[in-house]
């Protein structure tokens, strides 16, 4: 948010620069099982996001002290390639902000995965960004949802992700990289689908508690068709062998 420079009209004629309502999504693409040697993985592609996630385990945890004997721990790493954006942080290696999405991605998957089946053991989430055009958490959430269930580990419920924001006095879903950067406001929201319990809700700005309100309406509402493009993803491994049985 607030980037530097001359701030450029995101808005015009009620349209965003992408041709987007306020109320649209980027588009979005899901592939599964990406990663042959992963227990599970989805490649996802959201707008200009190109992002790869995968789940390996439950495994032994390592270093042992890092084990809990009642229930598994998370892991999480996301990091973004070096080449994945013009931006800053698309530096090698690990910075403050990619500790910072690897903690709240671990996060929102301590509140699904039924950790207490597997305990003493680990589970790793990777999630790498190859390209990276703004709500890269969000899409990374959603991506690693597909991952773990497609590990076959158990959860809950299989979260999504996304973000609103305000420019202006607007309210807009999905913020790309440029609205990222000049918004007034940015808020990456994930949820559990079956009850719409937030597992995350981060702010970068500020809301009127209508325009709050309006925004968690739109998360919600836009969070029906991001589910069920996961839900299709985790299905077609299958689908595919029950086709390859019936021919």
């Amino acid at each position: 948010m607030s980037g530097g420079g001359e701030k450029p009209e995101l808005i015009i004629n009620g349209k965003r620069l992408d041709g987007r309502g306020a109320t649209d999504l980027r588009s979005l693409k899901i592939e599964p099982n990406v990663i042959k040697n992963a227990a599970g993985s989805a490649y996802v592609e959201w707008g200009n996001n190109k992002i790869i996630a995968a789940v390996h385990g439950p495994k032994e945890a390592l270093p042992k002290h890092t084990s809990d004997p009642e229930k598994a721990v998370i892991k999480c790493r996301y990091m973004m390639a070096p080449f994945s954006s013009l931006e800053g942080h698309g530096r090698t290696g690990p910075n403050r902000r990619s500790i910072e999405i690897s903690k709240v991605t671990k996060e929102v998957f301590e509140n699904v995965v039924m950790l207490e089946l597997f305990p003493g053991t680990e589970i790793d989430i990777y999630v790498e960004v190859l390209q990276g055009d703004g709500g890269t958490r969000a899409a990374g959430i959603t991506a690693a949802a597909v991952a773990m269930a497609l590990s076959g580990i158990p959860m809950t419920d299989v979260p999504y992700a996304v973000s609103a924001g305000k420019i202006g006095e607007t309210v807009v879903l999905d913020l790309n990289m440029i609205e990222d950067n000049y918004s007034d406001a940015d808020m990456p929201v994930a949820v559990k689908p079956l009850t719409n319990e937030t597992l995350l809700l981060q702010m970068d700005g500020s809301f009127t508690k209508e325009q709050f309100k309006e925004a968690m309406e739109m998360i919600l509402e836009s969070g029906k068709k991001i589910h069920e493009i996961q839900a299709a993803a985790i299905k077609r491994p299958y689908q595919e062998i029950i086709e390859r049985y019936e021919r």
